[in-house]
This record gives structure tokens, sequence and C-alpha cells, in this order.
């Protein structure tokens, strides 16, 4: 039995090129391909035939010919020296990917490493996107050092280069080096024509591996091949068959730069010694598999899961089909590994065939979507909830998905409130009703919130049934305002005042709460007709003056803290949010003008509580009655006979001739109301007063007394006077 893989052949780059060459010299126009276009000497040969000769340098074309560009890419300087020449650009796309992330990191500062083989073309012309700096590994013995083992490196693949190889290559760099940015840059074909050829080499007696000598990736595939089956042959064409005897399974595959035709010639050749008597339209059939058309549904089985894609095997056709990770569901989130795994069966649509570039393009998602329209349609027609989750915003709405099926939601409809930003509903699952449905255009439109409001009316049903003031709730808080918060209750919603959510003064109601979260509430007041219900949040326990009426007596000393003054006294904090009232009399010792001369806000002072009252909240203190009176000498007391009150009292005459013993009563004397206590200010007035009047009084006794004098020694002068004259008379 004769086994031919599906992947053997062209790759899509060999192709492009092998075919636009052809095309273009159909055109009658001068060409000269930079190097072998391919590694397959039949079709240099056929090229060569109609006058399409390779050159090595750019040089040495002549100016005449359009320069073609192989597969395999080239340098930066050779497009600088083809400047001003027409050329034809054939590089193939996965190795254009390549150049443009060596001169980007290499631009970047980044130590570039390219593992793969240093004379191929590939590779030249990757190092030419850096200078030709890079370092060029092709062995697990390698060791890094230097400036490459300092730096930051950036590693890529050549296409065809072995998978495993590169991956235990790429092992030992981590190892040696600290920072290494790796780019899988081997072809997807390459991969796939590699671990095809594997699996078959597996089972096979014998293995063809078809191509040029030259051609790396034949190479590649030689030695698996080899690895596996060891009897196993690399030729070019069916005349380098082995003249060995027939094996009974015997597997066929062919390098990237094979031609259809020479694959065609070697089944041809084996099919005459097949055992089983296969004729050779039924081998070749298996190379070029069964048709393909877009839209069909077929099982695949999964043969490889990969980061983005998954890589499905679809029974007998000639490429394996690629279902892309957002093909494979609908929601962004899961990974391919998370959906499916290798060797499960899955059904695929198949979205499109490309022969030129070996590609089946599968999906999943649609198929998903096409049988999940029916149960859409009956969820509309029979009112049905469905359960979806919201997998992306976009303008207008949110998109739910629901086995396979996209439901548009528009934003009124997204929720049972207004939602800024929509983007906050994605990755929630939520509820839903089919409101509308478009069968032309396979449009559907889902509500969340006729579900939500259907919800609220039947519990504001229920509890305006129930409802009455001191009830308890545990409610959600849903909004914040600057007045207060919105709580639902079960579905309904109560305000909670700003003035009941602490105890303390606030600004506002996010120093207490958050939306969402849940407060133990109570019905304060509620208005049925109104529909407007205020809630209790406070608790009586935390109240500030039920804890003080706990640990404050009258006559207690305490600590407190000036707040503010007032022109009749100071306020003092005592316990936090509970104030006494320092009075202006009570400050200090002696008489103030007013408190600001004593106590400044938010000095520490002790004070005496002299006066609570619980009812009002309301404290008097006093720091004077804690200051100490000064102690006064003390001064003999006079005796004063103590004259009793309605009592016989004896009297004695003053006569000494006389002895008179008689009892009299003295009647008491009279009582004097007392006067109220005068102030400091008032008896200064007073004694100030007395002062003076006895200044007057003295003043004028001593003026009496001096004018006496004067009178006497007046009279005595005068007297003197007459004297001497009587005198003289007398003489």
């Amino acid at each position: 039995m004769i086994k031919v893989a599906k992947t053997a052949g062209f790759c899509y780059g060999v192709k492009r090129a092998v075919d636009s060459v052809y095309a273009e010299a159909e055109k009658n126009k001068t060409l000269a391909t930079l190097g072998h276009l391919i590694h397959n000497p039949q079709v240099i040969a056929d090229l060569e035939k109609r006058g399409i000769k390779s050159y090595e340098s750019v040089s040495d074309i002549p100016p005449s010919a359009a320069t073609v560009i192989r597969a395999h890419g080239v340098g930066k300087d050779v497009y600088d020296e083809l400047n001003g020449r027409e050329y034809i650009d054939l590089t193939c796309p996965f190795v254009s990917k390549i150049h443009k992330i060596v001169s980007e990191y290499h631009e970047k500062g980044y130590k570039i490493i390219i593992v793969g083989d240093k004379n191929h073309p590939e590779v030249i012309g990757i190092n030419g996107w850096c200078g030709n700096d890079a370092l060029i590994i092709n062995s697990l013995d390698y060791e890094i050092g230097g400036d490459f083992a300092e730096n930051d490196l950036c590693v890529v693949a050549q296409t065809t280069i072995n998978r495993d190889f590169f991956g235990q290559i790429v092992q030992n760099i981590k190892k040696t080096c600290k920072s290494t940015l790796v780019f899988d840059t081997i072809c997807s074909a390459t991969k796939d024509r590699q671990k095809e050829a594997e699996e078959l080499s597996r089972n096979s007696d014998m293995m063809i591996v078809i191509g040029g000598r030259e051609s790396s990736n034949t190479r590649k595939l030689f030695e698996i091949s080899k690895r596996n089956c060891p009897v196993t042959y690399h030729i070019e064409t069916f005349e380098d068959l082995p003249q060995e005897k027939t094996y009974n399974k015997i597997g066929i595959t062919a390098g990237a730069s094979t031609p259809g035709s020479i694959i065609e010639e070697v089944v041809k050749a084996m099919s005459e010694n097949v055992k089983n008597e296969e004729n050779f339209a039924e081998l070749f059939a298996q190379y070029e598999s069964k048709t393909l058309n877009n839209g069909d549904i077929i099982d695949g089985t999964v043969v490889e899961v990969r980061a983005n894609e998954v890589i499905v095997d679809l029974g007998g056709f000639k490429y394996n089909g690629q279902l892309a990770a957002d093909q494979l569901s609908d929601d962004p989130s899961l990974k391919p590994s998370d959906v499916v795994k290798e060797g499960d069966t899955i059904k695929v649509y198949v979205v499109g065939v490309n022969d030129g570039e070996g590609k089946v393009v599968l999906s999943r998602k649609k198929l998903v979507a096409m049988e999940s329209w029916n149960k859409i349609k009956a969820a509309y027609e029979e009112g049905q909830i469905l359960e979806g989750k919201i997998i992306k915003a976009v303008k207008g709405g949110v998109i739910a998905l629901t086995d396979g099926s996209q439901v548009f939601i528009p934003a009124r409809q997204a929720s049972g409130r207004f939602v800024q930003d929509l983007q906050s509903l994605v990755g929630t699952t939520v509820n839903y009703k089919i409101i509308e449905i478009d069968e032309r255009r396979k449009r559907v439109i889902g509500s969340v919130r006729v579900i939500i409001e259907a919800e609220r009316k039947a519990k504001e049903e229920k509890f305006w049934a129930e409802a009455e003031v001191g009830k308890r709730y545990q409610g959600v808080v849903k909004s914040l305002t600057s007045f207060g918060a919105f709580v639902d209750i079960g579905g309904v919603d109560g305000l909670v005042h700003i003035s009941e959510l602490s105890w303390n003064k606030i600004k506002h109601p996010s120093e207490v709460v958050k939306e969402g979260d849940v407060l133990d509430v109570y019905i304060k007041d509620i208005n049925a007709e109104t529909k407007k219900i205020s809630l209790g949040y406070k608790k009586t326990e935390d109240d500030p003056w039920v804890i003080a009426k706990s640990k404050l007596n009258l006559g207690d000393v305490v600590k407190c803290k000036i707040v503010r003054m007032m022109p009749f006294g100071a306020f003092a904090e005592i316990m936090p949010n509970v104030d006494g009232l320092i009075h202006i009399s009570q400050i200090a010792d002696r008489r103030i003008g007013k408190p600001e001369d004593v106590l400044t806000i938010g000095e520490e002072v002790e004070a005496k509580i002299t006066d609570i009252n619980w009812e009002d909240k309301k404290i008097s203190l006093s720091i004077r009655a804690l200051i100490p009176v000064p102690e006064k000498e003390e001064e003999p007391e006079e005796q004063v006979p103590e004259i009793p009150q309605k009592e016989e009292a004896l009297v004695y005459s003053t006569d000494p001739d006389v002895e008179v013993e008689e009892a009299i009563e003295i009647e008491p004397a009279e009582e004097v109301e007392e006067k109220p206590e005068e102030t400091a200010e008032e008896a200064a007035e007073e004694k100030a007063e007395e002062t003076v009047e006895e200044t007057v009084e003295e003043t004028a006794e001593a003026s009496v007394e001096e004018k006496a004098e004067e009178t006497v020694e007046e009279a005595a002068e005068e007297k003197a006077e007459d004297e001497p004259e009587k005198s003289d008379d007398a003489e």
C-alpha cells in the first residue's frame, strides 16, 4: 500500500514564486533570477530553456533584464543596489516577516541570533537586515558568551528548521542569557509537513522523500523519516527510485520545492509494484485529495492545538484545515486549549479553500451559530428567558453570546439602571429575553431590562404589602448623592439621609459608605402615596451621649480640649461629639473680659463637671472650681460682748454712792435685710467714696482748728502790741 503525504510538494511561497515567474515569462519579458529560484534542478533546467537564467550578484545581471528576488529573500543591501532597476520581489511572506522583526529589534539595540544554516540563502538574507552582525547557530553544543550573553537578545528561526531542534537551542540560550526575546518564525507549512512526515514514517516499511539535494527542508524531512523508518530514500526524480523488493507499506513525502509533476511520476512508477493492486489513479487521488467547496460542513479530527489556532485533519483531503481561535468560539477569553484537545472529532464549516496557499480556512462558530438560530427563534416565540455572557461592548449596546449565537442588547436594555460605562458589563452573565428578531438579516435584539422590571414589580408589590415603620431590612447601597444614600431594601429604594449615616458630622456619604455596601437599616418614615421611604441607620448604642452617660458623673474632673469661643464662655470637647460649656465666670478666679484672655482654641485643660442635663444634652464645666483659694493670716478676734436677744441685762449705776441693781429688758436689734454680695467693683467704689468723705471731714476739721489757732495768735500779738503802748504812756 502506498500513502502520499497530503502536505507533500510546493509550499505557498515556492508555488507563488514559480507561478509568478512562468506568468511573467508568458509576457515575453526578459527575466533573470538572483540565485536559483528554488532548490529543484528540474525546475531550474526548465527555466533556462525559457531563457530565464540565474545570477549570483546584481552586478552580473544584464541591465535590460528584470531581476527576480526568489522566495528566500535578500538583505537590505541588495535592495539598495537594485535602486533604479526593475525588479520583481517574490520573497515569501513568512520570510518578509522575519526581515521586519530583525530590522526593528536591531535598531532597538538587540543582538540578533538566527537558528539555521549560515550558508542557506534565506539565512544570508535575514542577516542582511541587521548589518550582517547576527550570531548564527546550528548546533546544540554552541555556547554563547561575550557581548551576546550580556545584551538583550532577539532570536528567530529559519523557516524550514526542525521545530524540536529550535526549541532545544532556545532553552540553551535562555540558560546562558538573562534577557531573551524569542520569535517562532518556523513556517506553518513546514511544521505541518514535518509533523506529517513524522507520523507517516512511523507507520511505513519504506519512506520515499522527494526533493532537490540542495533543499534544506527536504533534508529535514529525510532526517525525520530516517529516524523512524530505517529504509528511507532521498530522491530527486522517479529515476532515482531503488531497485529493491516491494514493501507492504510505502510512505511518500516531498519538500517544499518539489513540483507536483515529479511527485506524480514517482507515484506512477511505484504503483507498478504495489501488492494490493491499487491502480495509479487511485493512488494519485490520495495526493490530489478530494474536492472541497466553500460552505461544506464536514467532520474533522483535531491534530494540533496551537496558541492562536487549531489544525484539523479533514480526512482524505490534501491539506489540513486551519481553525483560527476567533473562529472556534465567540468568547475571546477562551484559549483554543480550553475548548478542544488533540484527538477530538469536531464538525466544522468550510469558509474558504486556497490551493495557491495550500490553506483550508474553517469555522466552528459559524456552524454553531447556524444550529442555534432555531433555538433562538423558538425562545422568541415562546417568551423564554435566555442566559448569555456579555462578550464585548459596541456602539449603542453590548453583545451577548448564547449557544454560539450573538444577541445585540441596546444600552438602554442592558440593565435596570443607566450604565455609563458599557465596558464594565463585559464578562458578566445575564438573563434576557428576545424582544425583536430579523429573519432576513439574522439579527436578534434582547433585553435584560424587561426581566429586571418584571422582577422589581413583583418585589414592590410584596414590599408595600408588608412594609411598616420600624421594620428592619438588610439593604444594598445603590447610589450616593450629596444629601444621602439610596438603599435597595428588596426591589424598593429608600433614602438614608446624610444625618442618619453617622453620629459624627460628615460632608459627603462617601465618607461612610460606598455603592454595593450592605447595610442594616430600618424604616423611619414611609409614604405609600408618594412611594417615599426614609430609612434609619445610626445605632442608639453608638450615640456619643449614650456612651458619655455611662462614663461621666457630676463632680468628675475631666481633661478636655477647647474647641470654640463665645462671648459668654468657651466650649470644650470632653469626648468625641460631646462638648461642655465653661462659663466665663468659671474660667478664672478673677474677673475677665472675654474667654480669649485666658484660653486658646485647641488648648487642653482640666475642668470639673458642675452640672449635667442628659435630656437636653448639656454639661457645665468649671476650671475655677479646681483653683485653690490662697490662705490668709489669722487676726486676733475682737472680744465683743454678746447681746442676748429678748433676755434680761444688768445695768449698773455709775454713781459710786448708789448701789443699784435693776433688771431691764433690752429689745433685740432689728433684723437687717441681707444685701446681695457686692461685687469687687462696687465694694471698691464704696470704699473710695468713704475715703473721700473722710478726707473732706478731716480737712474741714483741720481748717477750723488752724483758724482758731490763728485767731488766738493774732489776739496775743495784738495784746503784745497794746501793752508797750501802755508802757510808754506810763512812762
